[in-house]
């Protein structure tokens, strides 16, 4: 485990608590301040959007990707955070006649939570202003959040650390460093990793917890229940794939053939998938989480579901 976790859970959850008080920010005195997007600039880094294998886009096409997948991006968070924040008010009531720094640690996730849910429709209507019109997410975060609800908890916190994870490993490793992208963009994804740091702290204490009061059987049915759900997550990425390659073959400005439409949907889906299973998936952490809570069969299943996911 990493460093933190040599400290115990009651302590774990209260430098959540001190942290959360001291990065708390506002969607619109700390992050929007009165500016607006630019559409020169791109949205998301070529390291998620992989725009190098976009191979027939100009420059100025791959940066209309960028800005296409950063819309997307904003959007997948504002849908999962959906179902995570009715998680974490679920297993708050286990600690309501227990300890009170781990029921405050769960209330401020969920209250940030809800201020990323608003941040992202912010973001979604602020970036629609800059954009053509067109642009179409039409996923239902209510249904996608009854349908995830519906898997046992171990399940829903395995997924839910994997995203916590790679939201900070996006910003850090690719959307902080580059030079390029859009300065409001970068800011929004600044202010989400300050409190996500956190949110990924509780998502595993929580699932520890919980994994400690599981039977071998249950653990196992729940090891499927998490390959379904990342089967379901992948079941979004292609219908987004197939949306943002349409969009993005409407509004280019050039006729784009059905073999470089084709091929473009194909690099379009190729990101989502490295940017919301795989990049989680191959995480240190939380391949190191995972590991320690299950069998080598299991982690064997889990693979063999991931391989096919290309």
């Amino acid at each position: 485990m990493n460093a933190i976790s040599t400290i115990s859970s009651s302590e774990r959850y209260a430098r959540t608590v001190e942290t959360s008080k001291r990065v708390r920010w506002a969607i619109e005195q700390d992050v929007i301040r009165g500016r607006r997007f630019d559409a020169a600039h791109k949205f998301l880094p070529d390291g998620l959007s992989l725009a190098d294998a976009f191979t027939t886009l100009s420059a100025d096409e791959k940066r209309f990707v960028s800005q296409i997948q950063g819309r997307t991006y904003a959007n997948i968070f504002g849908l999962v955070e959906r179902f995570i924040n009715a998680k974490v008010l679920e297993l708050s009531h286990d600690h309501w006649f227990g300890d009170q720094v781990a029921l405050e640690a769960l209330v401020r996730f969920s209250d940030e939570e809800l201020k990323h849910q608003a941040l992202f429709r912010r973001v979604e209507k602020m970036v629609g202003d800059v954009m053509p019109e067109g642009y179409r997410f039409d996923v239902d975060p209510n249904a996608v959040a009854r349908a995830v609800l519906g898997k046992s908890t171990w399940a829903v916190l395995a997924l839910t650390l994997d995203i916590e994870l790679f939201t900070q490993l996006h910003y850090r490793q690719s959307i902080e460093p580059d030079a390029a992208l859009s300065e409001l963009f970068k800011d929004v994804f600044l202010y989400h990793w300050r409190e996500e740091s956190q949110h990924a702290i509780l998502d595993e204490l929580e699932w520890m917890r919980h994994d400690a009061q599981l039977t071998g059987e249950q653990r196992d049915r729940a090891v499927d229940e998490f390959i379904e759900l990342v089967a379901a997550v992948d079941g979004i990425l292609q219908a987004q794939a197939k949306a943002d390659a349409g969009y993005f073959a409407e509004k280019c400005g050039r006729a784009v053939g059905e073999a470089e439409a084709q091929a473009i949907e194909a690099s379009f889906l190729k990101a989502y998938r490295w940017q919301y299973i795989h990049s989680g998936a191959q995480h240190p952490h939380f391949g190191k989480v995972l590991s320690s809570l299950i069998s080598p069969s299991q982690g064997e299943r889990i693979q063999a579901a991931l391989a096919t996911l290309q």
